[in-house]
């Protein structure tokens, strides 16, 4: 079996779909994306195919390390985004071959379902008590919200109150026992987080996610004595070497790896297992598509510290498409009592409707993230 072709489709929301065709007529799906950069993660797979033309697509450990191994410069953001929805697509092709899952290929699923969240809003002060309660309606036991507006290096304790009251609110809305995910989204700096991280702990939150940035890691060592909360964190790290120091220094939780954006398969999986040996907690990031989402579930299903898998059903950004539209069965990610089943399927478990995702990567999309600034006209972290 050859590797024949490579096509990428920017297909609306804001999504990246990866097609690797072979000579033996089987064909496996990736998504390679970074959120508002998707023509230069798909200008990147361009580069990389390169390589891939005329190999045997089984051969995937092997793919993967010449192609983060083979260029003198690597890692980063566009680079891993890029392998990452090769690597997916491979191992798809390999799944459809022999006839198995992905997870059979991993050593078998140690789950067949996985805890989902529903992402409830909080960017902009909302009804988000309300929207958590219909969360919970729809079947779900966990929400995530955004903490914060954007907010300075120190600002006031109005916003600090704001803050706690859409969280107090959600709190009220779904009783005790619903998680609740509260993310920082990297917009809070160290001065503020302080306050903050230490003000949530009575609304017994699942985790708080970003309370700084990645760059600013050291940070945590400060910040995390000050709550009972656990800390999650990872989403914008590309490698097991960018984990290494996190894990190693002890002071996350959770760690947040993006399949889509943390090498794909092969590397995420890795990663996974360097936390489990710091007995530390996966949840991996996942605001994406459906491909994006049946390859982590794929993970999910051999990794013994995933707890719980975000996913993008009705989250904001899914205005013109949303998460199932690109299947052709979309009852595979089968949603029940606030868990997803993990697919069964051969690769991926999933069916792509090529002809849907022809008909919008002619509409395409430019999708960009919002760029905020403060009163002073400073730019603020979105």
């Amino acid at each position: 079996m050859k590797i024949t072709k490579l096509t990428t489709y920017l297909v609306p929301p804001r999504w990246c779909f990866l097609k690797i065709d072979t000579d033996e007529g089987v064909s496996g799906w990736g998504e390679p994306v970074v959120e508002g950069r998707a023509q230069s993660v798909a200008a990147a797979v361009e580069e990389l195919s390169d390589y891939l033309i005329g190999k045997d697509p089984r051969h995937v450990e092997d793919h993967w390390t010449v192609l983060y191994r083979g260029g003198f410069y690597r890692g980063g953001a566009i680079h891993m985004s890029a392998l990452a929805g090769i690597d997916q697509a491979l191992w798809d092709i390999k799944g459809k071959a022999l006839g198995v899952s992905v997870s059979q290929l991993l050593g078998g699923p140690l789950r067949n379902s996985i805890r989902v969240y529903s992402w409830i809003g909080g960017d902009r002060p909302a009804d988000v008590a309300a929207a958590a309660k219909d969360a919970v309606t729809r079947g779900f036991t966990a929400v995530k919200m955004n903490g914060t507006e954007e907010l300075q290096f120190v600002d006031s304790h109005e916003k600090v109150d704001a803050a706690l009251a859409n969280v107090a609110a959600v709190r009220n809305a779904v009783g005790p026992h619903i998680g609740i995910g509260v993310d920082f989204h990297g917009r809070v700096h160290k001065p503020m987080a302080k306050v903050l991280i230490k003000e949530l702990d009575p609304y017994k939150l699942m985790f708080i996610e970003e309370p700084v940035l990645s760059e600013n890691y050291e940070a945590l060592k400060e910040l995390a004595p000050l709550t009972n909360t656990p800390i999650a964190l990872g989403e914008r790290l590309y490698s097991r070497w960018d984990f290494k120091r996190i894990l190693s220094d002890g002071y996350v939780d959770i760690i947040q790896p993006d399949v889509s954006h943390a090498g794909g398969i092969t590397e995420t999986r890795k990663i996974a297992t360097m936390a489990e040996a710091y007995d530390v907690a996966l949840a991996l990031h996942c605001p994406l598509g459906p491909i994006a989402l049946a390859a982590c579930l794929q993970v999910d299903a051999v990794s013994y510290n995933a707890f719980i898998q975000e996913q993008s059903l009705g989250i904001h950004y899914n205005q013109s498409n949303d998460l199932l539209d690109y299947l052709t069965q979309p009852e595979v990610f089968a949603y029940d009592q606030g868990y997803v089943t993990i697919p069964q399927g051969p690769g991926l478990g999933i069916e792509i409707n090529e002809e849907y995702v022809k008909e919008r990567a002619a509409v395409g999309h430019r999708w960009r993230n919002p760029v905020w600034r403060h009163k002073d006209g400073s730019f603020a972290e979105w």
